[in-house]
């Protein structure tokens, strides 16, 4: 069922009278009285349960422990970045996944500690949604994704491709674990991918900006522009390297309720 919903969507995509590989279609926003009504609820749900959960996470757990498990989650998506680097035929940025995943895997202690870009390994990230765009596919119609935020069609196959296909969601399934505990590990993804936007100041973005739904809508299509070309030099930077020890949180001045994004 999940192999013939794919197909669909790919043949949706392949349809789009558009320069393959493009958002065109997306930046026209077809489907955007849909996705304003997504929006209103990614934010409701992260104003009164993600943003206040993520707020008592980054008051009490330390920031080297926050950088900790973002690094780990980081170095846990290296094998599948290295599958579609090899899918998209680009064997040098497969072989710096490679080695990321070696050196942080051992004497960065699973990850804990980013000692590959310490030794000039760049990160080369990659997803399924990068690997359509270069085999040709359109971006489609943008759309909102209930919790996981800003996306498009070929990104959303991408991301239903990754729950079956990623290493590390294999490997969650067939660790033994039990329902509540995977939800909890997925849980615990949402609350550090959260905290790593507040940190960002994406928060403060979207409350100073006129439309939050159109700058979220521009910002991510631009990134993801850029990083299908691999044009994404600033974004490959270790995330805390240019962000300075920040303030304790203020559960105040952090009240507006921006939803969650992930790609």
């Amino acid at each position: 069922m999940r192999m013939r919903i794919g197909c669909i969507a790919l043949l949706m995509l392949a349809g789009c009278a558009t320069t393959p590989g493009e958002e065109r279609l997306a930046e026209r926003d077809p489907l955007e009285g849909f996705n304003r009504g997504v929006w209103g609820f990614n934010q409701a749900v992260d104003k009164v349960a993600i943003k206040p959960v993520t707020v008592v996470y980054r008051t009490v757990t330390p920031r080297p422990a926050r950088r900790g498990l973002s690094r780990i989650l980081a170095n846990l998506s290296e094998p599948f970045s290295m599958i579609n680097n090899v899918l998209q035929g680009k064997p040098d940025r497969a072989m710096r996944n490679l080695e990321r995943f070696v050196v942080n895997t051992t004497i960065g202690v699973g990850g804990l500690a980013d000692h590959a870009t310490g030794f000039g390994i760049a990160s080369a990230d990659e997803d399924f949604g990068q690997t359509l765009a270069t085999w040709g596919v359109n971006g489609g119609p943008y759309l909102v994704l209930p919790i996981l935020g800003p996306s498009t069609l070929r990104d959303g196959v991408g991301s239903g491709v990754a729950q079956i296909a990623d290493p590390y969601r294999v490997g969650l399934r067939n660790v033994g674990l039990t329902n509540t505990q995977q939800l909890a590990a997925t849980g615990g993804e949402i609350i550090s991918i959260r905290s790593d936007l507040m940190e960002s100041g994406a928060d403060a973005y979207l409350k100073t900006s006129l439309d939050p739904y159109a700058a979220a809508k521009s910002a991510y299509l631009q990134r993801r522009h850029a990083v299908v070309r691999d044009q994404e030099d600033g974004a490959d930077a270790e995330p805390d390297a240019a962000v300075p020890e920040e303030p304790a949180p203020d559960p105040a001045t952090d009240a507006p309720g921006e939803t969650t994004q992930a790609q």
